[in-house]
């Protein structure tokens, strides 16, 4: 079920009396929200009935079915999913964040480092890599570091100096 559907927000918390509610976005830019007709919250479909970007990566978003603030605080903390085929093409070497995770992680030698396991989103990813010790990496997609993502073989290859320069293990 999770491959069809894309995490795109999370409820920070309700605004105001009538039901809007703060997200903070997973996407490249708040105004992204207004491609989605409808969205999930918590299993349920709601019509996005308004969205106003707010500044770096929060909007406030009206859901249709949630008209007061009790309604819009039982939200508080989900997260905003979309379905797969809702979204807008990506430009390319753009990727979603759920085609990247389970990837695993090779230097340019083929020399494997773990699978990733997340991507934070932020103005430089943080990648999560799990190793095969168990431990956890993680590194920002900083410039130099990360030459290919291929989502179709599940592998991203980076390139091993740069990645020993700013990983953290």
């Amino acid at each position: 079920m999770e491959k069809n559907y894309l995490t795109i927000a999370t409820v920070v918390k309700p605004q105001g009396i009538r039901g809007e509610v703060k997200v903070l976005t997973m996407t490249d830019s708040p105004e992204d929200l207004k491609a989605f007709d409808k969205v999930y919250v918590g299993g349920n479909c709601h019509k996005l009935l308004k969205v106003r970007p707010q500044g770096g990566n929060c909007a406030f978003i009206t859901l249709g079915g949630i008209a007061d603030r009790n309604a819009a605080e039982l939200l508080r903390g989900q997260e905003i999913k979309a379905d797969r085929a809702d979204a807008p093409a990506l430009p390319e070497d753009t990727f979603y964040i759920a085609d990247v995770v389970g990837c695993r992680v090779v230097d340019e030698n083929g020399a494997e480092i773990g699978t990733v396991r997340d991507i934070t989103p932020a103005r430089t990813d943080i990648y999560d890599v799990l190793a095969a010790n168990g431990k956890v990496i993680s590194f920002p997609a900083v410039d130099g570091l990360i030459s290919d993502i291929d989502t179709v073989s599940r592998v991203v290859t980076v390139v091993r100096s740069r990645f020993e320069e700013v990983a953290v293990y």
